[in-house]
């Protein structure tokens, strides 16, 4: 079982950096949406296509377009933190105790 514990511990880490990734990449698609950036710079490209089907998915949804601002990044944030606390969470707690 100790196998298993470090394989869910493993996963449990390199899913949590993902989401963190995501979150940062959510950040500065909100930041560029202040600004009006070239659209044909390859970084601000990768930033659309990373955080666009998650985000349309969410407006396609839900009405989050309140007063012109867009919240659907916070809805975002709030999903990325969910799933750090309690899927992440849940893995590492359940590694741990596989490990002993």
């Amino acid at each position: 079982m100790f196998i298993i514990g470090n394989f869910l511990s493993a996963v449990a880490v390199v899913f949590d950096y993902v989401l963190t990734i995501f979150m940062w990449l959510v950040v500065a698609r909100a930041v560029l949406s202040w600004v009006n950036p070239d659209p044909y710079n390859p970084i601000v490209r990768f930033i659309y296509n990373a955080t666009e089907p998650v985000l349309y998915r969410i407006r396609s949804k839900i009405p989050v377009n309140f007063g012109g601002m867009d919240i659907s990044p916070i809805i975002v944030f709030l999903a990325i933190i969910f799933l750090q606390k309690f899927l992440v969470g849940s893995l590492l707690g359940l590694s741990a105790a596989l490990m002993h």
